[in-house]
């Protein structure tokens, strides 16, 4: 099976495990929005975002290097070193799951009233369960990362994810509180855990017997995670919604709620479409590096580019139509949170793109490189979240997020390019950006024919999809290889059919190629 093949069959088994997860998550995080309010959802947002620290906390570092030393051993052909490398990462992971209920107990008796002080202990306690659940859960998903093995993840969501949606539904059918809802949280994270558990069980069944791991390999391992557990959890704060704690803190728990529903929705929408590739670039950056620098260097201008390809079209139809969406989704009472929304859809997107570079320097043992940056960027947006949430509330909030992932992303890019000794498309990016903005241009004067909400949705996105597709294939933003693969899917899927596609397509290929 060639790379394209396999990337191809990897995203499509990626695919159905992201959208099954995250789309029906997002579906619950809609209806649990809905059902508490701003309010009591910015207080929700906020108990949620404790679990998702002790959670990262907990695997920081382990699962990453989880997905890189498996994968880096598969590359190698020693696979027998898999299973007593696994072994030492999850002793470590206990431990670090140790330290974190030790200080999260702390941390609730002596600033539960200052931080969370709706908190009470047995929704601490449900908390904590949660963050046990989940971290081994992520640690399973992680092995099936390493393998390649996306249909593994496509599984799992399959499985656990529609019984947390109907766990939701009864929830909020019985009025439940947010006590109720975080019975929900902890129950579905067992479930995740048992289902992701009985899939790492069967890919680890195929290896050979279990060799022994050289000093050298263990000195790897433990530099790897000295180094990234810091760089992890100060990168997860940089990344995540740590805003809601400020809002809380500074503003108020309506303005947390608001900007919760915009973070959430926008995150969801990045790793539905764009982000499926995303999952796939470490392992795949992993092997392409264990063959040469060049060929990750290429990987990596190509993954670039391929990412901002299917990233601006979704970014151009949220701006495009932000108020549509948060109205039909959360309701007029949540609409605030539309310019919100386009913004952080906006920081979204620029982080995606620039996954490629982070996944190129992880790759290549850069990890110093990266702890620096950052600690750096951590303390940019703490600084930033303090000030300008303080004094200007919910738009502070906004520019925060825009300032550092604008700095963090350019880094990232421009020190990729000297470690793989590379220079970006940069011409195919741009006009990659301009297709995007005049399709997105074109679709929003949909919204002036003022028809019903959905129907204005439906006829935007398609408009967008059309006009877009057709700009990138005559402006020149595909590769000749990119279309050798759509005639190949053409050909495969619809039998040649319609005949003037395959025809369209295969001009443009050869195109493509004498610009070559």
């Amino acid at each position: 099976m060639s790379t394209r093949d396999s990337t191809l069959r990897n995203t499509l088994f990626s695919s159905i495990g992201i959208y099954t997860e995250y789309f029906l998550g997002m579906v619950a995080a809609i209806m649990i929005a809905r059902h508490l309010g701003p309010t009591d959802y910015g207080i929700y947002g906020l108990f949620i975002w404790f679990a998702s620290v002790g959670v990262v906390v907990t695997n920081s570092g382990i699962a990453n290097g989880v997905i890189k030393f498996v994968a880096e051993l598969r590359g190698i052909g020693r696979e027998d070193l898999i299973v007593p490398l696994l072994g030492r990462l999850r002793r470590a992971q206990v431990w670090h799951m140790a330290l974190v209920a030790i200080a999260a107990a702390f941390l609730f008796l002596v600033a539960r009233k200052r931080v969370a002080g709706d908190l009470g202990p047995i929704d601490f306690c449900l908390l904590l369960f949660a963050v046990g659940m989940r971290a081994p859960y992520m640690f399973n998903i992680a092995i099936a990362k390493g393998f390649e093995a996306f249909d593994a993840t496509a599984k799992v969501a399959l499985v656990a994810a529609p019984v947390n949606l109907a766990m939701v539904i009864a929830a909020s059918l019985l009025h439940a509180s947010i006590s109720w809802f975080l019975v929900v949280y902890a129950a579905s994270s067992a479930l995740f855990l048992l289902a992701s558990q009985f899939q790492a069980r069967r890919l680890l069944r195929k290896l050979p017997s279990p060799g022994c791991p050289t000093d050298e390999l263990i000195r790897r391992m433990r530099r790897h995670l000295r180094i990234i557990s810091l760089t992890i959890i100060v990168s997860f704060l940089v990344a995540s919604d740590v805003e809601i704690l400020f809002l809380n803190l500074y503003a108020s728990s309506t303005s947390a709620g608001y900007f919760k529903v915009a973070y959430q929705l926008a995150t969801g929408i990045m790793l539905l479409v764009p982000g499926v590739f995303g999952a796939l670039l470490l392992p795949m950056m992993a092997k392409a590096l264990s063959q040469s620098l060049d060929v990750a260097g290429q990987r990596f201008v190509d993954a670039t580019s391929y990412l901002l390809l299917l990233a601006a079209p979704v970014l151009g139809f949220g701006i495009a139509f932000s108020g549509t969406i948060i109205g039909i989704l959360y309701g007029g009472v949540y609409a605030t949170a539309a310019p919100v929304f386009a913004w952080c859809l906006f920081a979204g997107a620029v982080t995606t793109v620039s996954q490629s570079a982070i996944s190129l320097l992880v790759s290549a043992d850069r990890q110093h490189t990266i702890l620096i940056m950052t600690i750096s960027f951590g303390i940019m947006k703490f600084l930033l979240d303090m000030t300008l949430i303080r004094h200007f509330g919910l738009y502070g909030a906004i520019a925060a997020i825009v300032l550092v992932t604008l700095a963090s992303s350019t880094s990232y890019l421009t020190i990729s390019m000297r470690a793989g000794g590379v220079h970006l498309a940069w011409m195919r990016l741009l006009r990659t950006m301009l297709a995007a903005a005049l399709a997105s241009l074109l679709a929003s004067l949909v919204v002036r024919l003022q028809m019903p909400p959905i129907f204005t949705l439906l006829l935007g996105g398609l408009v967008l999809t059309v006009v877009y597709f057709l700009l990138t294939l005559c402006i020149g933003c595909w590769s000749a290889a990119d279309l050798a693969q759509l005639q190949g899917l053409h050909q495969r899927f619809a039998s040649g059919r319609p005949r003037w596609v395959g025809q369209m397509l295969s001009w443009f290929g050869a195109r493509a190629r004498r610009g070559s």
